[in-house]
Order: C-alpha cells, then structure tokens, then sequence
C-alpha cells in the first residue's frame, strides 16, 4: 500500500517540452579552444596533473580518518592513462557544458558553464547576480565568481563556486538541519517571484550545498523573467517535474507551476533523507492541487511552512533520519 508522499508523487511524473530551441540548448564548447582565454581571467580548468593530485589528497584525508580507501577509480585512472599531465583532463560525470576547474590566484574550485549569450539562463544569472539582488538574504543562488563573454562566439562562461549535492549523496544529520535546507529552498523561489522570475526547473538535482548550513539553486535553463506582465501565462516547459496541466498541454500560471515543484521537492527530499514527517506532507497537498488557481502563492507557502516548523518538539528536530 503506498504511503501518503508516494501517492502524492505519482502524478509528478517527469517529460520534455517542445521548447528545445538553439538558443537555450545545452552548448559543448571545443573546452581547448578557450582554455587560454579562461586562463588570462585568472580560471585553469582542471589538467590530468589537477585531477590526479585532487584524488591524492582526498584519499590522504579518507586515511587519516581512519577509513579504507581504493584506488582503484575511473576518474584517477583515466588522468593517469594520459601521458601529458598538462592536457586537459574533463570530469566525465559532468555533462559537455560544465568543466572543472580552479580560480588560480586563491586556490579555490570553481565550475564553468558554458551558455549561449542570449539564453535565459544567462539572462536570469545576469540579473541574479547584480549588486541590488545579491546582497539579499533570501537570495540562494549558487555564488558567481565571473561572467566571461565570447560574443564572436555567441557564448559565455559562467564561473562558479565549487558547491555539492548533498541530497543526492549526504543528507542533513538531523530534522533541523533538513528543514533548514528546505526552508532557504523555498525562500529563494519566494524572492525569484518578488523580482518577476519563475524557476520552473526546480527539483532536487539542481539544489547544492556548502556543506556548512547553505544551500543554493542552480541551473536556470527554464528560467523566465516577467517583467510588467501581471498575470502571466505559459505551456510546453522542458523541466524535470511538470505539473500536471502543463503535462496534458495547457496553459499555467508560470509561479503556480514553481509551487508544485517545490511541493514535489519536499516529497522527494523527505524520501531520500529518510525523514517521515506528516506535517510536511499535509503542508504539500494544497501545493499540488490539480487546479493550479487554488495552489498558494511561494510567500503563502513559505509561511505555513514556518508554522508547520513552529509545531514540532525539539526533540524532534534534533532526532536524526536514516
């Protein structure tokens, strides 16, 4: 017999839209083609010799924990096969748009995206990422080092904060720290829409973490701006989750849309976490109503997801899941 967050999560299935234009298709750049371009910017993307010393000191720290470690890896194996420590070296678990690499000056590790130059992505990261919307707290956005523009090229080179996945790989330790990455979840899609912006791709693969409490949004592929139109429409959106009258080829309110995929968030983030937490899935039902009109706004949500919070016992949130 399901439980009540599989039910729930049976009618959000996933499909593609017909919206598969050129200029918001993922782009795979010839990466050695820029490469010295990034490199005058102060960003070397990752060589065999990069990738080979990330795996020595990883798996110096895995020991000194006291864990057993192999190294027996595709990634180290396949930098290692590579005669010239010097030649790029490409994550081959990221897809063509994405290269690994490190912002020379600092040492720190930054992931490039390349774009086309009038994507919507590259529209909404743009604007994401001005000085007046930036220093907002409620502002989860993946931190953007630099935009480097290839206009010969129709291209750009977002470079970003090296962040992870934690859902998908290592949950919060206790209810708390799972609500609090939930709550800037929402909080983010509550200031999108104060700026006239609907994710509309929001799911648990595009959420990653510091691992020091903050938790940021990433890929903006679907993203649109709605600047001056008060009520507006959309239909056919590619995107991991669909609703369900986009799915059948209908119109939607485009921030309605945002607030079932949250809702479909929490689901799937409560599964995968191992947290059972039933308020959460009562808080959901009104986000999934089939009739996108009478789902609550991102801020309403917002809201009773504070009072939902409110509710639970201390020795709850400090209780841990799996």
């Amino acid at each position: 017999m399901e439980s009540d967050d599989e039910s729930l999560l049976s009618s959000a299935s996933s499909t593609a839209s017909l919206d598969d234009d050129d200029v918001n298709s993922r782009k795979a750049p010839n990466w050695c083609a820029y490469r010295h371009l990034l490199d005058r910017r102060g960003y070397r993307l990752d060589t065999c010799r990069d990738v080979k010393q990330w795996y020595q000191k990883y798996w110096e720290g895995m020991l000194a924990q006291g864990y057993d470690v192999t190294r027996d890896l595709p990634g180290y194996t396949r930098a290692c096969s590579i005669k010239d420590e010097n030649e790029l070296c490409k994550d081959a678990g990221l897809p063509d748009n994405l290269f690994r690499g490190t912002h020379s000056p600092s040492g720190r590790k930054v992931v490039i995206k390349a774009v086309h130059i009038c994507s919507r992505e590259y529209d909404a990261v743009r604007y994401i990422c001005s000085p007046s919307l930036r220093k907002s707290t409620m502002n989860h956005s993946i931190p953007v080092y630099d935009l480097i523009e290839v206009p010969a090229d129709s291209l750009v080179f977002i470079v970003m904060e090296e962040w992870y996945p934690q859902f998908m790989y290592e949950v919060p330790g206790t209810l708390r720290l799972f609500l609090s990455a939930l709550r800037q979840s929402i909080e983010h899609i509550v200031f999108m829409h104060s700026h006239n912006m609907a994710h509309l791709d929001i799911s648990v693969h595009n959420i990653l973490t510091d691992y020091k409490g903050h938790y940021a949004f990433i890929d903006y592929e679907c993203c649109r701006r709605f600047d001056g139109a008060h009520t507006p429409l959309i239909k056919g959106i590619r995107s991991t989750d669909v609703p369900p009258e986009l799915e059948s080829g209908g119109w939607t309110d485009p921030y309605k849309a945002d607030v079932w995929q949250l809702a479909v968030l929490i689901l799937r983030a409560c599964k995968i976490a191992g947290y059972n937490v039933p308020e959460l899935v009562a808080f959901v039902r009104p986000m999934l109503h089939d009739d996108y009109q009478r789902r609550p706004s991102a801020a309403s949500a917002l809201r009773a997801f504070d009072a939902v919070v409110a509710g639970l016992h201390r020795e709850r949130l400090d209780a841990s899941g799996q």
